[in-house]
């Protein structure tokens, strides 16, 4: 992987400003660390005593007194690492809480078209793997620094107390420790991000091959063996990166253990060697040195550990803050207009919009309005504009320019709660939860009464229906509702828009999927949910929208025709020649 598909480095300080919120309880962690480092130098001076004066001069007393005294060491210092592990766990975790929550929140706030670009695997892998690859450096890292730091420091000083020359044949290796670390944490890192890339392309194919459309269509296309050589390729590398991830340094890591273990017999031949030019070195303070060596050599390498999952997760956290840091373009304003009362006119002035990255604007000079309570309906060929026309009213999108007015106070000035409750939209593709029918009805109210779900189901004309099923409203959809049919699904997702009882109702292309009996049957649902309402129809069967109380005509962005059905037949253009085109016979 190239260098330029890198993240840029994260920096520390951003990091660490994660645990702010908790400093106090960090605080009492440190407290709890640097007490436990301190009870734990304890026992080896106590050792010392022991072989040197308590056994040599038979005092039992003494000897009595001072295994004691390590007992009691060791019962406090276990008590401590189980109150600082407890707490630092819990810090840990609340910093992961606060990190997906950030990051799903901020996800909330993004417009339509960063998801039109982005894969859903991607994003659910960045919440899922990601974070949770950073799980273990965030829960021990604090921790651990504190607690290695601070052992490593008082041993090397309780070392100096007992022998300063011991101390130094043992610290000579240090440097060499820190130069391993450094190079193996750069091979780790660097396999890190590909091993995230690769866990966002396989959740990516799970996400789209697992759901119930990717099934049918694997089946129905013969696709099934193929997708599964697929999925166990990308397994494959994945396979292969873990592989790499866990064995990389893995034999500079083996000569620091070598190294380590074969300090107690270079501090024993050093204290032989220097025992004939009267340097003598005690029997107890041998013993205490080494007993501290390998204290100080096991934090020291958690240290060099804990350095290398720093670097691993460094990768991690510049994805996570790649995507806190993706600009929110569609944004709230900080002082939003509330209309005293909502009736629901709607006006385009001068309206023009381009996609981003788009040669062309997809729409220009789009000027229109709908008095409160009328109907207009959009139409046009495939790709005029129609559907992003309709999108800008409850904002999915904004305008490039010109503005688009509620009752006279532009959409952008607007509280996106009072947007939502303003303006209703039921799309052609219907989204529906795995839940049952009440608690898709509520997603849109979810303080709404029972007789609220039936008066909105009633319109909706689904009430009947419902209640023939066993279960009645607590009946379960299934994934994005394929237990119902396409007629059923739409006048569910109908229930659901009137139950906010908006001014405003949007439909795109509602009845376009649907049979002739179906579409008779959900266009008089749409009637009845239209009653009183603004409403803003695309409509793709030209059949449901005669009666409305404008019709515009899109040509590549551009309103070409306009009036009402009788008009623009009479007019003998654009419309009359869709007309003729729907109505025709099909041979």
């Amino acid at each position: 992987m190239g260098s330029a598909s890198a993240h840029p480095p994260v920096p520390k300080r951003r990091i660490l400003r994660l645990f702010r919120p908790y400093r106090g309880s960090l605080l009492l962690v440190a407290a709890l660390v640097v007490g436990s480092a301190l009870v734990s130098l304890i026992n080896p001076f106590l050792i010392r005593e022991i072989m040197d004066v308590a056994l040599p001069q038979g005092r039992t007393g003494l000897l009595t007194l001072l295994a004691l005294g390590m007992i009691v060491a060791s019962v406090v210092n276990s008590a401590f690492n189980v109150w600082q592990t407890h707490l630092s766990t819990k810090v840990g975790q609340l910093v992961m809480h606060d990190l997906r929550t950030a990051v799903y929140a901020h996800l909330q706030r993004m417009s339509l078209a960063f998801f039109t670009r982005t894969r859903t695997g991607e994003v659910q892998s960045r919440i899922a793997h990601d974070i949770g690859g950073m799980q273990a450096t965030v829960t021990t890292t604090v921790t651990a620094l504190v607690s290695d730091a601070t052992i490593v420091i008082a041993t090397t000083t309780a070392m100096l107390l007992l022998d300063w020359r011991l101390t130094l044949a043992s610290l000579t290796m240090l440097p060499g420790f820190v130069w391993v670390s450094r190079r193996v944490g750069g091979e780790r890192r660097a396999i890190s991000r590909e091993r995230q890339r690769q866990f966002a392309e396989l959740s990516s194919i799970v996400q789209e091959s697992l759901s119930v459309s990717g099934i049918m269509l694997g089946h129905t296309m013969g696709r099934s063996r193929s997708l599964t050589d697929t999925f166990s390729a990308q397994s494959r590398r994945l396979a292969d990166l873990e592989v790499r991830a866990g064995t990389a340094g893995l034999w500079h890591q083996s000569t620091i253990w070598i190294v380590m273990a074969s300090m107690p017999a270079v501090i024993y031949w050093v204290a032989g060697m220097t025992a004939g030019g009267g340097m003598a070195v005690s029997l107890g303070t041998l013993v205490a040195f080494t007993t501290l060596q390998q204290a100080l050599f096991r934090p020291a390498q958690r240290l060099l550990s804990v350095n290398l999952d720093i670097q691993s997760s460094l990768e991690l956290f510049a994805r996570i803050f790649e995507y806190l840091d993706t600009p929110v373009d569609i944004v709230e304003p900080e002082r939003p207009v509330k209309p005293a009362k909502l009736r629901g006119e709607v006006r385009m002035r001068g309206v023009c919009f381009t996609y981003a990255g788009a040669d062309r604007p997809t729409l220009r000079d789009i000027d229109l309005t709908v008095p409160a309570g009328h109907s207009l309906a959009i139409v046009g060929e495939t790709g005029s504009g129609k559907t992003t026309l309709s999108y800008l009213v409850p904002r999915l999108y904004d305008v490039t320019s010109g503005s688009v007015t509620i009752d006279g106070v532009d959409v952008r000035e607007m509280s996106f709660d009072t947007l939502a409750s303003a303006v209703g939209v039921v799309s052609q593709e219907t989204y529906l939860f795995h839940a049952s029918v009440s608690e898709n009805l509520r997603f849109a109210k979810p303080d709404a009464t029972d007789e609220e779900l039936v008066a909105a189901a009633k319109i909706a004309q689904i009430h009947d229906y419902l209640m023939s099923l066993p279960d009645g409203y607590d009946t379960v959809v299934g994934e994005r509702g394929y237990r119902f049919s396409g007629g059923e699904k739409q006048r569910l997702a109908i229930a659901r828009a009137i139950l906010r009882d908006p001014p405003i109702l949007v439909l795109d292309e509602a009845t376009s999927a649907l049979d002739t009996q179906t579409e008779q049957a959900v266009q008089a649902a749409i009637e009845a949910a239209s009653a009183g309402r603004t409403t803003i129809t695309v409509a793709h069967r030209l059949s449901t929208i005669r009666d409305a109380d404008e019709i515009i005509v899109l040509d590549r962005g551009e309103i070409v025709e306009r009036g009402t059905h009788e008009e623009l037949l009479a007019l003998g253009g654009r419309y009359a020649a869709l007309v003729a085109r729907d109505s025709a016979p099909v041979a």
